[in-house]
């Protein structure tokens, strides 16, 4: 089958065929302001904020739009493709909480345990206080980790070198890394303040493998990927993908520059639980529609209801949260919490994450819709960007 992006390939990807998707009948979906949303997206490319994207809606576990506009690559004018691949970066982190929450399920942890318990190399972390280093009030539990109240830093430690080298060269095993990891003090009390933590969501990856005896790539291709379809999800990517993966830009005055982010990582031996997969528009889709299904999928229970639930819940109160307004944490997702929340049109309990090559998802269970943005380029602005705001408020628009 040709590569191109026709609603039919869509439809395709997606296990849908034109009868079934005409029989369903999807009542809501306005087909004006879908165009519409069409053409806003490919105004960004126009203007040179960024050389492609891809973008997916589903509503009532129907796709009722997917397109591809711009390129892949800007030097040899590849398009992009529905089934172009992504760096997906820190959408990376629910799935990280899936794996966790699997775990639990499967009797091998809680997410109130000590982190000590299963990586020895926390017992003697200190926490700074001013000049000095202090013990911690309370141990780390994995449940902060997840919600990024850890105290944990939220970039890469010194001792494993400087972040864009590390991220970059991601030379270093999960086990290996996370033992790095431990030996940088906490910036603060566990509990009592949200930090983005990289490291703390690779820890709780490095868990997984503790107690599951597998490592954290092979965990989650046996038990997400494989049974979720998911063919196109990848910490490490096939060779024979790689003419498939958009090249990376940078932002920059003089329009759009070439990063130097490599795009297919080929030498890469660490995981990355925090922000190392490649995926898609169409595994995505099947991602979150599992969520949304409370767990189930295609008559597959991939995760318990419960789980969902209390994945989708926010665990952070009225502490300040998350990079847009109004929103908590829940485990792995940004949970919209309250009415400032709700700026981009999205319901009181949306789900939701980003990445930092501008990738963005959301599931709002209210309005049983799902949205995915996929795009590849450095600054530009992160959850609140022009793209960002303008596809999620489109969409939701356009659910009647």
């Amino acid at each position: 089958m040709k590569r191109n992006n026709s609603l039919l390939l869509a439809i395709l990807i997606f296990g849908l065929s034109l009868s079934a998707f005409a029989q369903a009948k999807v009542a809501g979906p306005d087909e004006a302001r879908l165009a519409q949303l069409k053409a806003r997206m490919k105004s960004f490319v126009d203007q040179g904020r960024t050389a492609g994207i891809v973008t997916l809606l589903a509503y009532r576990g129907q796709v009722i739009h997917a397109d591809a506009v711009g390129y892949q690559n800007l030097e040899t004018k590849t398009p992009m493709h529905l089934d172009t691949l992504f760096q997906i970066a820190s959408m990376t982190k629910p799935i990280t909480a899936v794996a966790v929450m699997m775990a639990e399920e499967d009797g091998l942890l809680t997410i109130l345990d000590p982190v000590e318990k299963y990586l020895p190399e926390f017992k003697d972390i200190k926490v700074k206080d001013g000049s000095d280093l202090v013990k911690p009030a309370r141990s780390i539990t994995i449940r902060d980790l997840l919600t990024h109240t850890s105290g944990m830093s939220g970039g890469y430690p010194k001792a494993v070198g400087e972040f864009q080298m590390f991220y970059r060269k991601r030379d270093k095993t999960l086990a290996e890394a996370v033992k790095l990891f431990a030996r940088e003090p906490l910036e603060v009390q566990p509990g009592t303040k949200w930090i983005y933590s990289n490291t703390g969501i690779a820890v709780a990856g490095r868990i997984v493998e503790v107690v599951t005896g597998k490592s954290f790539e092979q965990f989650l291709e046996e038990r997400l990927f494989t049974p979720l379809g998911m063919k196109d999800t990848h910490f490490f990517l096939p060779a024979s993908k790689n003419a498939r993966v958009a090249q990376i830009y940078q932002m920059a005055d003089s329009g759009l520059k070439k990063s130097e982010i490599e795009p297919t990582r080929e030498n890469a031996v660490y995981s990355a639980p925090e922000a190392g997969l490649y995926s898609d528009a169409a595994d995505m889709f099947r991602f979150l529609q599992m969520m949304l299904n409370g767990g189930r999928l295609q008559g597959k229970q991939i995760l318990s209801r419960y789980s969902v639930e209390l994945m989708t819940y926010n665990h952070t109160g009225d502490l300040k949260a998350g990079w847009s307004p109004g929103v908590g944490m829940g485990l792995g997702f940004q949970v919209v919490r309250n009415i400032e929340g709700m700026f981009r049109l999205q319901s009181v309990g949306t789900f939701t994450h980003g990445g930092a090559w501008q990738t963005y998802y959301f599931a709002d269970p209210n309005k049983d819709l799902i949205g995915i943005l996929l795009m590849q380029r450095q600054g530009g602005g992160g959850d609140t960007s022009d793209e960002f705001n303008a596809f999620v408020s489109m969409a939701n628009a356009a659910i009647r």
